[in-house]
């Protein structure tokens, strides 16, 4: 008998970067960086829905490779993702990410992405998400310390989502700051190239700090930040890699994704193990606050949570809904009898008139 051809279910919508990248630009950067935001604040309402873990990450000298798990019952989702500093030196991305979607109830995927572009998507707009309800009122200026692959992706969110209309840019290689300066020249904002982490902070009400390096490390000293802003802090996310000095902490309210894996990969992990925190999903149901004065530094101490894709996932799948940016992918073997798989491979052997 002959082998069958695949059925429907055989099939997974692929999202390649290619047609990621033409799906961004159908829907336009800064409207999709608001709809991600929408999606990403709807998954943290019902935070207590989702079954939550650490990350799984595998760590050696060269970097981390991470496996990402999370559930609300009827979707789960995983994102693979790696974080390499060493790479840019080597012309390699230092994060490069792929995610899956399935159903619960038959455990079948149901879409299968590249992440690299859609997490820089996904931490700018969660970024600018919880901006929205911790910094000052009426920013205006945010300073982007860190000016490799997510700083675009950072300013354009702030702009979208916050308001803001300059952002002031730092790193410690010209030419990441000469990239950035570049790509967003045409954005509306006003950019100014600093010389140092100091002047880039000049007037800023939103600081976001986002380093490469796998280090221990000091981006922002103590006597650096003044009253009243808000610190975004994204590049601290593993163990042992961190940007502010502990002096900034103490001073400031802040606030995580998920403690347990906050307390291990973020800027608390160099506090006390009953440093307070406040989970941000409870600022936004209510039962915590979030800014309580102008003179308040609130502080985002962000690692990346597998909600945050999910959210991204879950948005994507809807943004294909009629439209033709994906590939479907014969993934899932789909014999007509579920017990015959066997029986399928047998079938689809050559036939010696073939051969």
């Amino acid at each position: 008998m002959p082998a069958s051809p695949p059925s429907d279910l055989a099939f997974v919508p692929f999202v390649s970067v290619q047609n990621m990248m033409r799906l961004i630009h159908h829907r336009g950067i800064e409207n999709a960086l608001r709809e991600l935001a929408e999606y990403i604040e709807e998954d943290f309402r019902r935070w207590p829905s989702f079954n939550k873990t650490p990350r799984v990450a595998s760590h050696s000298a060269d970097g981390v490779i991470e496996l990402m798990p999370t559930s609300d019952g009827e979707s789960y989702g995983f994102k693979y993702v790696n974080g390499h500093p060493k790479n840019t030196a080597e012309g390699l991305q230092t994060v490069t990410a792929f995610g899956v979607l399935a159903e619960v109830s038959s455990g079948y995927p149901v879409l299968l992405s590249e992440m690299t572009l859609l997490t820089a998507l996904r931490t700018a707009a969660t970024s600018a998400m919880v901006a929205r309800r911790l910094a000052p009122g009426g920013a205006r200026c945010m300073a982007m310390i860190g000016n490799g692959a997510q700083a675009e992706f950072q300013a354009l969110a702030m702009k979208a989502i916050v308001g803001i209309d300059e952002v002031r840019l730092y790193d410690i290689d010209p030419a990441a700051t000469r990239k950035a300066q570049r790509n967003l020249a045409s954005t509306g904002l006003t950019v100014t190239a600093c010389a140092s982490a100091q002047e880039a902070i000049l007037g800023a009400q939103i600081i976001t700090t986002c380093t490469a390096d796998k280090q221990y490390a000091t981006i922002l000293t103590d006597n650096m930040v003044g009253a009243g802003v808000h610190i975004n802090a994204i590049g601290g996310d593993c163990p042992g890699k961190t940007e502010l000095h502990p002096g900034i902490l103490a001073r400031s309210e802040v606030f995580v994704e998920y403690p347990p894996q906050t307390r291990i990969e973020g800027e608390i992990q160099q506090m006390p193990e009953d440093f307070p925190v406040t989970e941000f999903w409870e600022v936004l149901v209510g039962t915590a606050k979030g800014r309580t004065s102008d003179q308040q530094i609130t502080l985002f101490d962000s690692v990346g949570f597998a909600i945050e894709d999910f959210s991204a996932l879950r948005c994507l799948r809807d943004w294909l809904k009629g439209t033709s940016y994906f590939e479907r992918l014969d993934m899932i073997a789909d014999p007509d009898d579920p017990r015959d798989l066997f029986g399928m491979l047998q079938r689809a052997a050559p036939s010696e008139d073939a051969a």
